[in-house]
């Protein structure tokens, strides 16, 4: 795409909607038409970006011509984009997260007729860390997996959604399911370890932003894979990274891993 592309932001008074926006305005790749934000919010000011006549109030009316959207919104939130992206053809990147079934299907059903990136994690260090875990538990198949995470005290799930990711690709990797090989809990006598399984554990404390550690453990050896997050702006940086890969792209279910295969 040889102009900008048209930018909208779902969820613009969220946390990652803000850090979007003081991003966006100097990224020359993107006009931003449209910030969308809910009717409990309070209006944007323009501490978050300069010229606010682009906000609306849960409001896709008249939205115009838009290439992509990016989404960080709630379920509803999320259901609204996806109505606009699909009468009008926008692509759409979301991480909103927490879905009930009967809207998985549906975004799901929908990457059929647009294009669709969901992503946990919008971290390009996370993506090739995924990518390398993947290939590591395949040519490992023997070795013992654990994977450990960390993050601030305020985080209330466990694993993060991040380390779930992870060890999905893992088991993907191992030709199974992570239903079939995980384990979540060590406590007690629990006995000796069941080959092939997928460990879990998980710190809290402090203000740790985000911190991934696959361990694959051999005999006499041993390989750690980690990725640390110092800055929440570089998942903002990320899903700008997949908008801009995102405009214009054809209809189906796209990857932050696609998004990164593209620059190899």
């Amino acid at each position: 795409m040889t102009r900008p592309a048209r930018l909208a932001i779902s969820g613009a008074s969220g946390r990652m909607g803000t850090a979007l926006l003081g991003l966006v305005r100097d990224d020359e790749r993107f006009e931003l038409v449209r910030a969308i934000v809910s009717s409990s919010s309070p209006r944007l000011g323009k501490a978050a970006f300069g010229d606010v006549s682009a906000l609306r109030f849960t409001d896709w009316t008249d939205a115009g011509d838009i290439d992509v959207v990016i989404d960080f919104s709630g379920p509803e939130g999320l259901v609204a984009a996806l109505d606009y992206c699909e009468a009008s053809g926008a692509s759409l990147v979301t991480g909103t997260t927490g879905l009930e079934p009967a809207l998985e299907e549906r975004l799901s059903k929908a990457a059929e007729r647009i294009a669709l990136l969901r992503a946990a994690n919008f971290s390009l260090g996370v993506a090739v860390l995924t990518r390398l875990l993947r290939e590591a538990a395949a040519a490992l198949p023997g070795w013992d997996l654990d994977i450990v995470e960390a993050h601030h005290g305020r985080k209330e799930d466990a694993p993060s959604g991040t380390a779930l990711a992870l060890g999905h690709a893992a088991a993907a990797g191992r030709g199974a399911t992570l239903e079939e090989l995980a384990v979540y809990s060590r406590e007690g006598r629990p006995g000796a370890r069941k080959g092939g399984t997928i460990g879990f554990a998980v710190v809290r404390g402090g203000d740790i932003v985000g911190e991934h550690q696959a361990l694959l453990m051999g005999q006499g050896e041993r390989i750690e894979l980690a990725h640390r997050a110092t800055d929440r702006s570089i998942f903002a940086r990320g899903a700008l990274e997949a908008a801009n890969w995102m405009a214009g792209r054809a209809p189906g279910l796209w990857t932050i891993e696609d998004v990164i295969t593209s620059k190899m």
